[in-house]
């Protein structure tokens, strides 16, 4: 493997900490295979806005040889990011495409313009996507339809949760494994 690419890790709102859910454990796998990842506490954690986010994105050097990692509403950053720059390619985990009819999501920027599918592929040469059916914030409809506009390589299971603290995840191998496939 080679040292030139690199992984961003953009965790999910709600004043996430580098330090919690799998990141710690993506970071450590992706570094054993020579692919330097970014692991930080990002901007305007609690409310994750666009207006900080994508430009703290460009900020860590996101570019062609830079796989996007986002989590939740990281997942929402890196497809918007992706829309108008290029990247290596991005893993979505608890996507989504709508406010959800969230108060916190309607004001995060993400979802005030159309979503531009053709430019988010065109701009990064893969996408792979998880998803579960009993995530309690994001319906499986939404993922599903992400990933029909997306043509995202999807896993989808029954009882991963939100790929957080409520299934109390610290690991995630199918996500090295699926990164790993792609280099």
């Amino acid at each position: 493997m080679s040292h030139d690419f690199q992984a961003i890790i953009i965790p999910g709102n709600g004043d996430s900490e580098p330090n919690e859910n799998w990141y710690p454990y993506v970071k450590n796998e992706l570094e054993k295979m020579g692919i330097a990842t970014v692991n930080e506490k990002f901007p305007d954690a609690m409310l994750a806005r666009s207006a900080y986010w994508l430009p703290f994105i460009k900020e860590l050097g996101a570019d062609e040889n830079t796989i996007l990692i986002g989590h939740s509403s990281g997942a929402i950053a890196s497809m918007r990011y992706a829309e108008k720059n290029k990247i290596l390619g991005s893993v979505l985990v608890g996507a989504y495409h709508t406010n959800l009819d969230n108060e916190m999501e309607k004001k995060s920027g993400y979802f005030d313009a159309p979503w531009n599918w053709e430019a988010i592929k065109k701009n990064q040469k893969w996408i792979v996507q998880f998803a579960s059916r009993d995530d309690a914030f994001i319906p499986i409809h939404e993922a599903r339809f992400v990933h029909e506009n997306l043509n995202s390589e999807y896993y989808e299971y029954a009882d991963q949760g939100h790929f957080s603290h409520d299934k109390e995840r610290t690991e995630f191998p199918e996500l090295i494994h699926a990164v790993g496939a792609k280099l």
